[in-house]
């Protein structure tokens, strides 16, 4: 009998070591990032696989992270739209957001500084929930900058998807 209870709290301890240990080395190894925005984000024009979130974790993974992107782009939407969908666009675990949102405010008529101020929110939203955000806009008017948008002059061809997620990719640790 003794001998069988002893292999069973043996066997139990080892579990319950396992088990913590899966737990407290688990945040390590995974990160989630989400993109969060509009049609650019959504890979509007391009297929889903050509859009910067699925090319940006393509890129993380050939650099040997294990990094989940989820592309959280829908189109026409905007900064309060954002923010209305907030939570359940950036789940629990998140700990990364790129963002690249604000154009459509402007274009349905609001100032550029209400647009602002309405990513300054979001911003702050995130960040009181310890969440590092990135501001992909800077690279996206690069992309423009540099030509690689599609006929109407506001969304990003595959190479400017692409480029956009080599500009990201060095911002991820």
């Amino acid at each position: 009998m003794y001998r069988y209870l002893h292999g069973w709290i043996k066997t139990v301890f080892y579990a319950g070591v396992f088990l913590v240990a899966q737990v407290v080395c688990a945040p390590f190894s995974y990160a989630q990032i989400v993109a969060l925005g509009a049609s650019v984000v959504q890979g509007y024009g391009v297929s889903s696989g050509e859009a910067f979130p699925s090319q940006l974790e393509a890129m993380l993974r050939a650099k040997g992270k294990n990094y989940s992107v989820a592309n959280q782009g829908i189109y026409g939407d905007t900064t309060s739209g954002v923010l209305s969908r907030l939570d359940n666009a950036v789940p629990q675990g998140t700990r990364i957001v790129i963002l690249l949102i604000g154009g459509n405010d402007v274009r349905r008529g609001a100032t550029t500084e209400q647009a602002r101020a309405g990513v300054s929110e979001i911003i702050a939203r995130l960040r009181a929930r310890n969440i590092r955000v990135i501001s992909a806009i800077p690279y996206y008017q690069a992309a423009r900058a540099k030509g690689m948008v599609l006929s109407d002059g506001i969304h990003l061809t595959a190479a400017g998807q692409r480029y956009l997620a080599s500009q990201l990719s060095p911002l991820i640790n």
